[in-house]
């Protein structure tokens, strides 16, 4: 699932990529201007009632933190736009970040592939252009239960990890992975609530940052249990743009509550680019396939070096796996050196120096929460 040169280099942040071990790299933040959010909740097949408690909390949300909404869901007449806001990417630009709220469409295979998705094909085109010049992704609870006909979308929600069952409602506790990011950073290290809990086709964690688990030895998973690593809100750069997902949301009670909304928010701040941390979900995933490509494309990447680099990056990732940070931290080092003594190219070498730095603020950030 490896994405282009173009749109991996399009997802950099802006400004310099120093090229110190722990470097940010952010974009200057925007927090103190006023920026626009389009919320999503229209649906094609089931729809969730608590689809207008979302809609309304990202809109108070919204008030409390400085970003205005637009709504496009024709099942809510007293706020929906008058017509689809997927009308071409530069009109979406407008939107800093778009959060989808359970956009079922009824896509669900093997008998909805033919169905029509949520977003038609000139649409999509729209949106897959937006995401490519930058823009953002929240996907809340059934989001990842749309378009499953569109493997775009499933890359973006991440991993294709759709949704497949669900067990009763019930308490369950999710375990907070990495608190490194905004949307984490402002939960417990252990979180119980009474929700409905998803299982996925996939498991998206080989190419995307997951940030909160659940724990399946705390409730009845029920059939399609996806067992002791069951991801459940993640984060990564896509094709371009910025994209988080919580499955958290069923309930109209869930928008109500305070942490939730806390979690929510850094979702959307972090996808609008108007917060930053933890190196900003850039993963092992990404900066291997960043090496990879420009090898394969040949000139500015020459084939010792690209090898030099990946081994160095595949050893710190296993390290990371293992929980030891500080030789994934010696080894993001050692590739990082490399990055700069053999692309002799000063801009692919700024480039792949500081996705490096991202792995080593995200490492380093781990080490220092003592995850």
């Amino acid at each position: 699932m490896k994405r282009s040169i173009r749109h991996l280099i399009a997802g950099l942040s802006g400004g310099a990529l120093a090229l110190g071990l722990v470097a940010a790299t952010a974009p200057a933040s925007q927090a103190d201007d006023e920026y626009q959010v389009l919320v999503v909740g229209k649906t094609l097949g089931f729809r969730h009632s608590s689809i207008d408690e979302g809609t309304q909390a990202v809109i108070e949300i919204g008030q409390a933190n400085g970003f205005t909404v637009d709504v496009w869901d024709p099942a809510q007449p007293g706020v929906t736009l008058p017509s689809t806001p997927f009308t071409s990417a530069e009109d979406l630009a407008k939107y800093a970040t778009v959060v989808f709220i359970s956009t079922v469409d009824g896509t669900n295979p093997p008998f909805g592939l033919n169905r029509p998705s949520l977003l038609d094909a000139d649409e999509l085109a729209a949106y897959q252009g937006y995401i490519q010049n930058g823009g953002g992704y929240v996907g809340v609870h059934g989001a990842s239960d749309s378009m499953h006909n569109r493997p775009w979308y499933g890359g973006l929600v991440g991993g294709n990890a759709y949704f497949r069952n669900h067990p009763a409602q019930q308490n369950a506790t999710l375990v907070v992975e990495d608190p490194t990011h905004p949307s984490s950073a402002v939960l417990p290290a252990e979180w119980t609530l009474f929700e409905e809990w998803y299982n996925f086709t996939n498991n998206p964690r080989e190419v995307v940052r997951v940030l909160l688990t659940l724990d399946e030895s705390s409730y009845n998973p029920g059939s399609g249990a996806m067992g002791e690593d069951h991801p459940y809100v993640w984060c990564h750069n896509y094709d371009g743009g910025r994209s988080w997902y919580s499955a958290l949301g069923h309930r109209e009670g869930t928008f109500a509550d305070p942490l939730f909304r806390d979690h929510l928010l850094g979702g959307i701040e972090w996808t609008a680019g108007v917060t930053s941390g933890g190196g900003d979900c850039v993963t092992f995933y990404e900066v291997g396939n960043l090496v990879d490509d420009l090898a394969a494309a040949g000139g500015v990447l020459n084939e010792v070096a690209a090898k030099n680099i990946a081994k160095h990056l595949e050893m710190a990732e296993a390290a990371a796996d293992a929980g030891d940070r500080n030789l994934a931290l010696d080894e993001l080092h050692v590739a990082q050196v490399l990055a700069g003594a053999l692309i002799p190219d000063s801009a692919t070498s700024d480039l792949i120096a500081g996705k490096i730095a991202d792995l080593a603020e995200w490492q380093q950030g781990l080490a220092d929460a003592g995850a």
